[in-house]
């Protein structure tokens, strides 16, 4: 069996596309999908299932989450086990530690999006933003006291937009950590 996180875009932010957590597990499992736990309410569903194709396995996943929660339209970023932890493993040099002065997050790419495509995409805020493309990823760092001045914000605008998520550091590392465990 191969473990996998199921990223789902755009639920329960604002008010919009809500899904009750246990829900999604529960639909998850009635699928057929083994050793399943959500993770926040931000939509993360670590998961096992015997090896597939990922690109067939996120269609699977979003059809079904289509039809269990008709209001929301999936759209689901998949990562393996292996490549959760090479995003923990490779991120840039210092990433994460000093948390009382940046914010940093995990911009996780949907196929056929590119981090190099989407890099160049993003505009920066000199001194207060920076970012690193990586495989399937973007890290993105923004200065904290100047968080308001941060250009990640205008992410939502562009046309690549659709084609990302993204996560805090800390839920990208515990996610990271749930897919190396199963629920015992």
């Amino acid at each position: 069996m191969a473990r996998y996180v199921a990223l789902l875009r755009g639920i329960n932010v604002g008010g919009k596309n809500a899904i009750p957590m246990p829900a999604l597990k529960a639909a998850f499992e009635e699928h057929g999908f083994n050793d399943v736990r959500t993770y926040i309410q931000s939509g993360n569903v670590v998961f096992s299932t015997p090896t597939s194709s990922q690109a067939a396995l996120t269609r699977e996943i979003e059809r079904m989450i289509s039809t269990a929660f008709a209001h929301y339209e999936a759209s689901v970023v998949l990562r393996s086990r292996s490549q959760m932890r090479a995003v923990v493993d490779r991120a840039p040099k210092g990433f994460g530690t000093q948390p009382d002065q940046y914010r940093y997050d995990v911009i996780f790419l949907k196929p056929p999006l590119t981090a190099k495509t989407a890099l160049k995409s993003l505009s920066m805020k000199e001194g207060v933003d920076r970012g690193w493309a990586a495989n399937g990823v973007l890290y993105f760092s923004r200065l904290t006291s100047r968080a308001t001045s941060s250009r990640l914000n205008r992410v939502v605008g562009l046309p690549i937009y659709q084609q990302m998520t993204i996560r805090n550091w800390n839920t990208t590392t515990k996610l990271a950590e749930l897919v190396d465990t199963k629920d015992r």
